[in-house]
């Protein structure tokens, strides 16, 4: 089997598919969010079509949306942030004026909080 190009590990869980195992452990402390009532209305892997002046550009694919307060807040989970990514996250706060919320969280925090191993 070959090894991704940045080490992340995909998951597989509650019928999901998840990138690493940092984006799943997110998805979990999302989850316990919305069981307390934080937060509302979480969806994973959202698309964003991006267009300019009637021209597709572009589409982005949030790792999670949910709502805060009736505000979308729209979220990745990123261990390195790539070119293309600090590109379409530009785009969509200029065409769509949504500003994609970027999680860092080091692998020993997410284990030591979720215990994945």
């Amino acid at each position: 089997m070959r090894r991704s190009k940045y080490g992340n590990k995909k998951v597989t869980a509650f019928g999901m598919k998840f990138d690493s195992k940092g984006e799943y452990a997110r998805y979990l402390f999302l989850k316990d969010a919305e069981k307390q009532g934080n937060i509302i209305n979480l969806q994973c892997q959202v698309a964003f079509k991006i267009d300019v002046n009637g021209q597709h550009i572009c589409k982005y694919i949030a790792d999670f949306t949910y709502l805060v307060n009736n505000v979308m807040i729209v979220e990745d989970f990123k261990g390195i942030e790539t070119a293309i990514f600090r590109l379409k996250k530009k785009l969509m706060l200029a065409v769509l004026n949504i500003d994609v919320k970027v999680i860092k969280i080091h692998t020993e925090e997410l284990k030591i909080k979720y215990l994945i191993y």
